[in-house]
């Protein structure tokens, strides 16, 4: 159970134009995360734009942008994030169900190219280690331009963010959809 009270949008008209907002860029519907943040509706705005920005607006792939959260998914253990991302925006972007399942495992998976592996060790060290080793590092220049790094490292670090966030206010998994 959510450790803030979800916010109940019929209970607060005066969030009348942010709850329209957010749900109309969340599939049509508020999503428990920002009833939460609508506790303080400037953070949600920001929330809202950061991630539409990050998700959205980068020239990263959405393949790999979906390995990589999911993966962090994985790494930080916030079912919200994979609940969220797994089975429905992964398929879209051309993931399996096969591979979202390997990603628990990455370095003993084949599924993943060279670059994917790369992204995955950068993001397996950044949650976990914080500092990057230039090794590290190396590789994810061999495969990605400097805009693509500095995409790669704002998703991972919005990423470890948004779950640090869930896991510390044990945000209410979202209704499995059918």
């Amino acid at each position: 159970m959510a450790r803030v009270p979800l916010i109940q949008e019929q209970n607060h008209p005066e969030l009348a134009e942010a709850v329209a907002k957010y749900s109309a860029g969340r599939r049509g519907k508020l999503i428990n995360v920002y009833r939460m943040l609508l506790h303080s509706p400037d953070l949600a705005e920001s929330w809202f734009n950061h991630s539409n920005a990050v998700r959205w607006k980068t020239t990263l792939s959405g393949r790999l942008r979906e390995i990589v959260i999911i993966r962090l998914g994985r790494l930080t253990d916030s079912q919200y994030v994979l609940r969220q991302h797994i089975p429905q925006l992964a398929l879209a972007e051309g993931l399996t169900l096969e591979d979202c399942n390997e990603l628990a495992d990455w370095q003993i998976s084949s599924r993943f190219s060279e670059s994917e592996r790369a992204a995955l060790a950068y993001a397996d060290t950044m949650t976990r280690d914080i500092v990057v080793p230039d090794e590290v590092f190396d590789q994810v220049k061999a495969h990605f331009n400097d805009r693509e790094i500095v995409e790669l490292t704002v998703l991972i670090a919005s990423y470890n963010m948004n779950a640090r966030v869930m896991q510390a206010l044990r945000l209410d998994l979202e209704p499995v959809q059918s």
